[in-house]
């Protein structure tokens, strides 16, 4: 499974099963140390050119036939996939071999909480994929966070995680509050401090054992995958402490966590998943990824009570990239296989497979869910809603520190808040403590 940061944890629940499309996937393969021959030296017994395509986890390639369909149109071509499980383990492995200038897949895999490293500090060790493609066909933003600043793209857009909120409409019911899905998004539109308010006024009347969120830190997330700045300014500077953005994500993630609200829940974790099963939490900002998890989690008995309605703010939560490092010695088939790959036809055919939504938004109109993933979620408008979410999402910068500064005011900070009864001022600090310590400061 894809694991270990916030950005991919949602690879974890990609590697447990497929969300809008085919079903489960078969299990996540065993990590692989990378070609043996340097990007896959020359042709093999047969003539052909071995292309090597290093992943973190499942990209849904392989699952969805894209391999042997690439094969079949390009018989001189022979594709391998060198997957490693964990970005903390296959980043500092790509970043080794892309310094050395050799050892590299032909294509590499770029997970969004690193690509702003890649960028800043590896950019001469890509191609520049900018000039090889239709710039026009991914989002804006997307594109923005693997281009440079004098213009090199070093990486194509492959999924994308646009934001809704996933609810049990049958607590709504019950605690008297709004089920409709398109009355809910006017009532928390534009600002997420209103889905909080809706929250106080669920627990007023909240059937039984349950709460209106899985968590503070879900909030926080969702809050700040939807503004323009985090942790780090375009220029590369650390913000995080004059940031508007993690200031707003931060205040209403303390609304969460000192109230009854919160199931007080680690996302991922085996309490977590029970929480869906047993109907804990009424709501859960969720990524289109997240729907299949939902799905798979709270099983049989959660079918027709679940329903999707659009989040506040346009937000995101993960994603990815395939750049081709120059040390690969089939510069140019390489480029070609990583354009295929991320044409729309193909993101399309890998969102059927495993529901890894699209950065190309000409293939939004061909998507289609299950029939049996629309009747669990009460025939929600479920692609609608995360396509109108993915083209307003705006452009985020991602720096180097960036994910050890969030788990730290995830997981240390907000975390002290909300299970160890500390004030939001305390959760503050100590967060600020193991930044500064990241930092070096």
């Amino acid at each position: 499974m894809r694991t270990s940061t916030r950005g991919s944890r949602r690879l974890v629940a990609l590697a447990a099963v497929a969300a809008l499309g085919t079903g489960l996937l078969a299990g996540c393969a065993e990590d692989s140390e990378g070609p043996s021959d340097s990007s896959g030296g020359g042709g093999d017994a047969n003539g052909k050119i071995t292309l090597t395509v290093g992943t973190f986890g499942e990209f849904g390639y392989k699952q969805a036939g894209l391999y042997d369909e690439y094969m079949k149109l390009h018989p001189d071509i022979n594709i391998k996939e060198n997957v490693t499980q964990r970005t903390d383990v296959y980043w500092p492995k790509t970043l080794t071999r892309l310094q050395a200038g050799s050892g590299t897949d032909d294509i590499q895999a770029i997970e969004i909480g690193n690509i702003t490293e890649a960028v800043q500090t590896q950019a001469e060790k890509f191609v520049d994929l900018g000039k090889e493609v239709d710039k026009s066909q991914w989002l804006d933003w997307k594109l923005a966070q693997a281009t440079t600043k004098d213009g090199k793209t070093i990486g194509l857009g492959t999924d994308i995680g646009p934001m809704a909120i996933c609810y049990r409409k049958d607590l709504f019911e019950k605690a008297g509050i709004e089920t409709d899905r398109t009355k809910l998004a006017e009532l928390w539109k534009g600002d997420w401090s209103k889905y909080v308010g809706l929250g106080k006024e669920y627990m007023k009347k909240a059937p039984s054992g349950t709460k209106f969120v899985d968590s503070a830190s879900s909030v926080y997330n969702a809050a700040l995958g939807g503004a323009s700045q985090r942790y780090y300014d375009e220029d590369g500077n650390v913000v995080w402490d004059k940031s508007e953005g993690v200031k707003k994500a931060w205040d209403v993630a303390m609304e969460v966590a000192t109230s009854d609200m919160s199931a007080k829940l680690k996302q991922f974790d085996k309490p977590w998943d029970q929480g869906y099963a047993n109907g804990t939490f009424a709501t859960v900002a969720c990524p289109a990824w997240m729907i299949g998890y939902i799905q798979q989690k709270a099983g049989d008995s959660g079918k027709g009570k679940w329903d999707v309605a659009a989040a506040p703010t346009a937000s995101n939560w993960g994603g990815s990239f395939i750049g081709v490092p120059t040390a690969s010695k089939h510069q140019k088939e390489a480029i070609a296989l990583a354009k295929w790959l991320t044409a729309p036809e193909q993101q399309a055919k890998v969102f059927a497979k495993q529901a890894t939504f699209p950065s190309t938004p000409s293939a939004y109109a061909n998507l289609k869910p299950l029939a049996a993933t629309t009747a669990y979620f009460s025939d929600a408008p479920i692609t609608q809603i995360f396509s109108d979410s993915a083209k307003t999402i705006p452009t985020q910068y991602f720096g180097v520190k960036d994910q050890p500064i969030n788990t730290a005011l995830t997981d240390i900070g907000i975390l002290q808040v909300e299970q160890k009864g500390k004030t939001p001022e305390q959760g503050w600090d100590a967060a600020s403590k193991e930044i500064k310590d990241v930092l070096g400061q």
